[in-house]
């Protein structure tokens, strides 16, 4: 009812000072209607001297994270309006050790300088799928690749010469067939949290790393599944799958690596990358 709205309302301003009125985050409004792109349990951090966590339900709608008391959202604690914002994985401190810290610092507005939201996932899985999807609803710079298809990051990389796959792609399947020809379990064996994350930021970053012939060939196969792995659409698109299965029954064993889909030249070169990747152990 507009009554409980209001009271609502009122509670949140009360409890949360200055961190915007739930306005189209009340579930009140028809923006509540909308289905999610995500929400959880995440513990936040109080603004004060001493570092309290609470628990609230975490909902993201459009571009608006709103936060309740419980998964019912019955009340409005708070609202963050990503767009503009930044957000960033945190590296734990002694006093933190085992936690999975990520923060989102909002939109600085004229000479007012906004706190950032400190926020703390269950597990690292959780945290990364959380900062992953809160930089889509953002906006990822051009740079990035993780998340993009296939043709925004190959036009985008373009720019440093001509290429026929990612550049991550093309690095990775280089090194895997030149150090993983004799390794058990790639592909199957997990690589180094820390590295794949260090890596996956630096190409996000516009960068684009070597990798030193010591680094661990679990970790850059590790990187190339999650790479795959959160395309926005898979290698063969879901659209040309069973025309793509039905090729391959066509063709001999050494023509199946040039079969693909017609009309993207993009996914027919990095699946023959991928063919001789994957086929090299």
């Amino acid at each position: 009812s507009p009554l409980s709205c209001g009271v609502a309302a009122a509670r949140s301003k009360s409890v949360i000072p200055g961190e915007g009125a739930p306005g189209s985050g009340s579930p009140c409004s028809p923006r509540s209607m909308e289905m999610p792109l995500k929400a959880g349990w995440l513990k936040k951090q109080q603004r004060s001297l001493v570092k309290n966590w609470q628990q609230r339900y975490f909902v993201l709608r459009g571009s608006t994270l709103t936060y309740h008391k419980d998964d019912k959202e019955t009340t409005v604690q708070g609202v963050i309006q990503l767009r503009f914002s930044k957000v960033n994985e945190l590296t734990p401190s002694s006093d933190d050790a085992g936690k999975y810290l990520f923060e989102i610092t909002p939109h600085s507005t004229g000479d007012r300088e906004r706190c950032p939201y400190v926020l703390m996932a269950s597990s690292q899985s959780d945290l990364d799928d959380w900062v992953r999807t809160l930089r889509r609803v953002i906006g990822m710079p051009t740079s990035a690749v993780f998340g993009k298809s296939l043709i925004d990051t190959l036009t985008y990389e373009q720019r440093f010469g001509p290429h026929t796959v990612p550049i991550l792609v093309q690095k990775c399947a280089e090194f895997i067939i030149e150090h993983g020809l004799e390794e058990e379990g790639i592909f199957r064996l997990p690589g180094q949290d820390n590295a794949v994350r260090q890596f996956r930021d630096a190409f996000d970053a516009g960068e684009r790393p070597s990798f030193p012939s010591d680094t661990d060939v679990h970790t850059v196969a590790s990187l190339l599944k999650l790479y795959l792995r959160e395309l926005p659409e898979p290698v063969v698109p879901w659209s040309q799958y069973q025309d793509f299965l039905d090729c391959t029954n066509l063709l001999d064993t050494r023509s199946k690596e040039v079969c693909c889909y017609d009309g993207e030249c993009v996914g027919k070169f990095s699946l023959k990358y991928l063919k001789q990747a994957l086929t090299c152990g």
